[in-house]
């Protein structure tokens, strides 16, 4: 009968709580190596994004809500490396550019176009700034008019406000509605029909006056003319006629002010009155501190009933001059101010029927508070160097002794 066999112990095999034991602390160790480089990175991260907000004008704070732990930590990571390329230009275009943004298109679209446009240089950057702040979601279709240069927070939050396309009208102070008519034939804006406005102006086509309340004292089919507000407007591409009448008289009724209206009752002028003046005053001088001296003298020779021989009523009787192109006829002859029309302020006393022209703000106020004067006349000065400068006189001598010096 054999023996029991023993089994020989391997001298280089570890015993089994000792292995347990190694691989314990083996993991140990790389757990504290991770939750070091976890807190090393962390660090970094923290004194980077210290440095960013201390050093830059651009906050990489808050972030969408809808961003995941790790997509906020790489967004956030990839911001603060770039804070500095954020306070950049994003190109090195410099001059007005139209953008179109077609609904429906994503953001990485609409950086490539912004590069195709040479408005973008750096397209990654836009896009996880935008991503970053849920500004992607949010980049409105329209056209735009981008004048850079811009960061790129600043051209994400343009790209956010989309702005209606609008057309510039410019009417000038002292045009009379012909001219305005004349203007709009010429630009052709959006649906406005220059000879619907005239007829409009002119009383010729029906529209609703009720909503404004300072034409209460216009009389039965008087013309708009002086109440189109001289002012330059922005308005939609598919605006109308109607639409720019009732921008042109709304605007009216919020520059004259409710104190204006009380100092031309102080005058003992009424609304349509007081504009009647101020048109001619607009048309008498291009000087914004004659107006009220102007606007003094003839209250004074209304009060005095003297007639008020004011040129510009002859001229706006007179009408359009072909050999000119103008409605302001200059220089007037003899014949001219013997013209006989209501309008003619040589022939007949008072104030002419209604307005010659739409007289600026300037003019209004004016006549809403005009000179404390004793002038009845004035004439053209001829020796002073300022266009459309003047000469006053209480006299008829002294006016007399003026005009002289001009011939």
């Amino acid at each position: 009968m054999n023996a029991p066999t023993r089994h020989r112990q391997d001298p280089y095999r570890e015993p089994k709580g000792r292995a347990n034991s190694a691989r314990w602390i083996a993991r140990l160790a790389l757990l504290f190596i991770g939750l070091t480089s976890c807190l090393t990175a962390s660090f970094l991260l923290y004194s980077r994004w210290q440095e960013a907000q201390t050093g830059s004008r651009i906050l990489i704070e808050g972030g969408s809500p809808n961003l995941n732990p790790a997509q906020r930590l790489y967004l956030q990571t990839y911001l603060i490396n770039n804070a500095d390329k954020l306070e950049k230009p994003t190109s090195r275009a410099t001059i007005p550019t139209r953008f179109v943004i077609t609904p429906g298109q994503g953001a990485s679209e609409i950086a490539a176009a912004l590069q195709a446009a040479n408005l973008l240089d750096n397209p990654d950057l836009f896009l996880n700034y935008i991503r970053y702040y849920g500004l992607d979601s949010q980049l409105e279709a329209g056209e735009y008019i981008l004048t850079p240069p811009y960061t790129t927070p600043e051209l994400a939050q343009t790209l956010t406000q989309a702005l209606a396309r609008e057309i510039e009208l410019r009417f000038l102070e002292g045009w009379r509605v012909e001219e305005m008519a004349n203007y709009l034939a010429a630009v052709r804006p959006a649906a406005i029909d220059s000879q619907q406005f005239l007829a409009i102006a002119q009383r010729r086509t029906p529209f609703d006056l009720s909503r404004y309340d300072f034409l209460a004292s216009l009389p039965a089919n008087a013309s708009l003319e002086g109440f189109l507000f001289p002012d330059t407007y922005r308005i939609p591409t598919d605006a109308d006629t109607a639409y720019l009448i009732h921008l042109m008289l709304t605007t009216f009724g919020e520059r004259v002010t409710p104190a204006m209206r009380q100092g031309f009752a102080q005058q003992g002028l009424t609304v349509y009155e007081a504009v009647t003046l101020a048109s001619i005053v607009e048309r008498e001088t291009p000087q914004v501190q004659e107006r009220p001296l102007v606007a003094g003298v003839f209250l004074n020779r209304l009060q005095q009933n003297i007639r008020l021989q004011a040129d510009p009523t002859v001229q706006y009787a007179v009408g359009y001059q072909p050999d000119s192109g103008s409605w302001w006829k200059n220089p007037l002859y003899i014949v001219d101010l013997e013209l006989d029309s209501p309008y003619n302020t040589y022939v007949y006393a008072g104030l002419p029927p209604g307005p010659i022209a739409n007289p600026s703000l300037t003019s209004m106020q004016g006549v809403a508070n005009p000179a404390n004067t004793s002038y009845i006349f004035f004439v053209a000065d001829c020796t002073n160097s300022t266009p459309g400068a003047h000469l006053f006189s209480e006299t008829y001598e002294e006016h007399l002794a003026k005009v002289q010096l001009c011939r």
